[in-house]
């Protein structure tokens, strides 16, 4: 089933298969998968290891060669203009992969790369640029850390400002594998208000998530494993806790926890 149907969609993969590796090593990681993802809504994709999870979300961001097709809001999204598609959707990678060129860059420069699709060729930053990386260096706590070289800064320091970067896009699409990665309770707690803040404004959030008590905080849930969607839906669904348990081997049972759910060992 896709992902509340009756809602506007914001992603949609058709058929989508991917590989990774080259020679001896290659092997294919997505085998067919159909999936809609609701716009205006926050959606968790979770899984064991070796799932491809981070798989789908690099194909679905446009960062992976892959079969089939994926839409941007009902658009194949090799139609759309480079910078179109780039101010409509932003993308988070797992744990600032690739980001050691940018460690000599202050924190404020790091963030402003994420006003690149809204400026001109070679154009330098505009007022409504550096509003807009102050608002997001602030929503994530950086700010006080904005003329520090991003390679000063600790593992979940550096986290907050890559998060910063991808919000200072703006885009009403937003996909991020691993977000909580390096941040404590507190700082994980920030990122789950700052998620409904931005649904609360009708953006779309979709994150890989290991912790799966925090994926179930996520309106709906897509839960994948070997390379399969096994089950979409909203996390709430009985149906949607029995899959995250036959996926993990039953080694996790979901409880009701107040308004919410916890993964508790079996």
């Amino acid at each position: 089933m896709d992902i509340c149907t009756e809602q506007a969609t914001a992603l949609q993969a058709l058929n989508l298969s991917a590989s990774l590796g080259h020679g001896a090593a290659h092997r294919q990681v997505l085998h067919g998968i159909d999936v809609s993802l609701a716009a205006g809504r926050w959606t968790s994709i979770v899984g064991p290891n070796g799932a491809g999870k981070s798989t789908l979300l690099r194909a679905l961001a446009g960062v992976l060669p892959h079969g089939g097709e994926v839409l941007l809001h009902g658009e194949p999204m090799p139609g759309m203009a480079p910078r179109e598609r780039a101010r409509a959707l932003a993308w988070l990678a797992q744990s600032g992969a690739g980001e050691a060129s940018a460690d000599d860059l202050t924190v404020h420069d790091v963030a402003l790369l994420g006003r690149l699709p809204h400026q001109a060729w070679l154009a330098p930053p505009g007022e409504a640029d550096h509003a807009a990386v102050e608002r997001a260096l602030r929503q994530t706590q950086a700010w006080e850390w904005r003329a520090r070289p991003l390679g000063s800064l600790s593992g979940g320091e550096r986290q907050r400002v890559l998060l910063a970067r991808l919000l200072a896009v703006e885009a009403g699409v937003m996909l991020m594998d691993e977000p909580l990665a390096n941040l404590d309770p507190p700082h994980q707690a920030d990122w789950i208000a700052l998620v409904r803040e931005l649904v609360g404004q009708g953006r779309t959030v979709v994150s890989v998530l290991h912790e799966i008590t925090l994926a179930l905080l996520a309106d709906d849930i897509v839960v994948m494993q070997q390379g399969h969607v096994r089950h979409t839906g909203p996390c709430a669904e009985p149906a949607a806790h029995r899959a995250l348990e036959a996926v993990f081997d039953h080694r996790i049972a979901i409880h009701p926890l107040g308004a919410h759910f916890v993964a508790l060992p079996q």
